[in-house]
């Protein structure tokens, strides 16, 4: 009878030792078991092939947003179509001329056909954002409304949507005030090759007052934009109502925009 005891608790002895190094194992592999990021591959026609590994930990909303509007093809055609020499390159306008921004149904089936914003994702906007601003990182644009009054910072901390910029030179202004999501990891030369098209005034800088000489006279065009996911699974980003610039002006005025009719 002692003997079957003695059995018994070896077994049951074994069976914990088991036990414990299974879970030991399990934390083991999730510990050392590298996630791997994704990477979106970006076809410039007449150009070559860009590679930018995108970083959901540093900016989880933009990356998801990014991943999918390339994956429904939204950046498919779309262009460069701002262009500053040892600065920046960016894309992503649907119209092409800095004032577009992607749409609730460009970003998922049944979404209604109006723009959207996401939360920009840098430490002035409360998120701790590590990512600098180096040599052929990926950011999102914004627009800048402070420079109508100081009390729209958050305004425009959260008006990204679809373009993004590539810096070509280390910027560190744009450093906790713009949205880092990436790196160029191949194709950096491309970048740089981008960089150097002919560009000119825009067409209406007179009338707008911007003088900046960016647009290209050849926009180089994104034949194909796609990310691939590494097998996860990314949701769709929170998204905004974008702040409309010309109905708060009117209220500045005393102005009710609806009795001005259409």
């Amino acid at each position: 009878m002692e003997k079957v005891k003695n059995i018994i608790w070896i077994i049951a002895l074994i069976l914990v030792i088991v036990l414990i190094a299974g879970v030991g194992y399990g934390f083991y592999k999730k510990a050392t078991l590298e996630e791997k990021n994704p990477v979106a591959t970006m076809e410039v026609e007449n150009f070559g092939t860009i590679k930018i590994e995108l970083y959901p930990k540093l900016a989880p909303e933009t990356v998801s947003n990014f991943i999918a509007l390339a994956n429904r093809g939204f950046y498919n055609g779309l262009t460069f179509h701002r262009i500053v020499k040892d600065f920046m390159i960016q894309g992503g306008d649907k119209q092409g001329n800095g004032q577009g921004s992607a749409s609730l149904s460009d970003l998922k089936d049944g979404g209604e056909d109006k723009e959207y914003s996401i939360k920009g994702e840098f430490v002035s906007n409360g998120v701790n954002n590590t990512l600098k601003f180096e040599e052929g990182v990926i950011g999102m644009a914004r627009n800048d409304y402070t420079s109508y009054s100081s009390s729209l910072s958050e305004e425009s901390y959260n008006s990204g949507s679809s373009q993004f910029f590539i810096v070509t030179k280390a910027t560190s202004s744009l450093n906790g005030n713009y949205t880092s999501f990436g790196k160029v990891i191949e194709g950096l030369d491309i970048v740089h090759k981008i960089e150097e098209v002919e560009v000119k005034a825009a067409d209406n800088a007179e009338q707008s007052g911007n003088s900046e000489v960016s647009t290209p006279v050849n926009p180089p065009k994104i034949s194909s934009l796609k990310v691939d996911t590494m097998g996860i699974d990314y949701k769709l980003p929170e998204t905004l109502t974008p702040f409309d610039y010309t109905t708060w002006m009117y209220k500045q005025y005393g102005i009710d925009p609806s009795s001005l009719g259409n």
